[in-house]
């Protein structure tokens, strides 16, 4: 059984302005033991997308379409029904670890206290035990020391550890790791992933791993969504998104990546222009403004769907097939 299935999301927000779509149409499935990675600049809708499947949003927020957890619809369920999944089946790993833990609480205490939510049995001396032996596992040195320090003692990099350590203290089924990287330095950022896939190889969960950064997917994705202005332009296993790029964005994505084989010296590629505001989404195709490859009077009228360009590989682009290229 798919183990998450996202069809026709749609987000929108209420402004003074009027309705506000922060994603639009959005499908996408997860498999049991799979990564997919989520791609797109700030604003694409990636943590709107998140939230959403978590039911974090906030009230104001109209959703639409579907999102069914092994079967069953959570659009919907109220909160009480929500509760008992949030942290125990789907878990989260946050952004900002600095501000989504308690700076008042210790680091053993707050993962006890993600344990002790759904599970009432364990006494403080087992939860304490189990709290200095996730923190081992995520490879926090001298984690029984660790465990009885506060956020503000540790690094960045210990307490997107911590986060961590709190997402997989049930073992959840599907973890949520939202720019887990962000904001860390690149050695940093590798022994983060490698303690995801660590983690995922000891639980066994799906991963969902939303990031802005092509390259941090490249070695850990099964799959790989690109989203821009809150729709999915391209969706493919990781070897055709990387060598078979079918969208004008996702090409622009990565060739703005610094690369050891590239053979021209000077500046890195960028995609010319700035993401649209949500508020004034450009007519046609969104990213027309920004793409080379756009033709008046096509581009920027007609309104491009997800189209088939090589086994489980789609791209959304009214031009696809007419171009080739790793510029956008």
């Amino acid at each position: 059984m798919t183990l998450l299935e996202v069809d026709d999301l749609t987000v929108r927000f209420p402004t003074d302005d009027g309705l506000v779509t922060a994603v639009t149409g959005l499908s996408f499935r997860v498999e049991p033991g799979q990564t997919l990675g989520i791609v797109g600049e700030s604003g694409s809708g990636k943590s709107i997308t998140s939230m959403a499947v978590l039911g974090i949003l906030p009230r104001r927020a109209r959703v639409t379409g579907s999102i069914r957890f092994q079967g069953r619809e959570l659009l919907g369920l109220s909160e009480g029904q929500l509760r008992p999944l949030r942290g125990n089946r789907i878990a989260m790993v946050f952004q900002d670890a600095l501000t989504a833990l308690n700076p008042v609480r210790t680091v053993g205490e707050q993962i006890a206290e993600a344990i002790r939510v759904h599970d009432a049995r364990p006494r403080r001396a087992e939860l304490r035990r189990r709290s200095v032996e996730l923190l081992d596992v995520v490879g926090i040195p001298s984690p029984a020391t660790r465990a009885g320090q506060y956020p503000h003692e540790l690094s960045g990099g210990m307490r997107q550890r911590v986060m961590i350590a709190m997402s997989i203290a049930n073992e959840p089924e599907l973890l949520i790791a939202d720019e887990p990287t962000t904001a860390l330095d690149v050695t940093v950022q590798a022994q983060i992933m490698d303690v995801i896939e660590r983690i995922q190889d000891r639980t066994d969960a799906a991963i969902l791993l939303i990031t802005h950064d092509l390259g941090v997917v490249a070695g850990v994705a099964d799959r790989v969504l690109v989203m821009y202005a809150g729709a999915k332009v391209e969706e493919g296993p990781v070897e055709p998104i990387f060598y078979e790029t079918a969208h004008p964005y996702t090409q622009g994505l990565l060739a703005s990546l610094p690369r050891l084989d590239r053979r021209e010296r000077g500046e890195l590629y960028r995609i010319p222009g700035q993401p649209p505001s949500p508020r004034h989404r450009p007519e046609g195709c969104a990213f027309h403004p920004r793409c080379r490859h756009a033709q008046p009077g096509r581009c920027d009228t007609g309104v491009p769907v997800p189209s088939a360009v090589g086994a489980a590989h789609t791209a959304a682009c009214l031009r696809l097939g007419e171009f080739e290229g790793a510029g956008a």
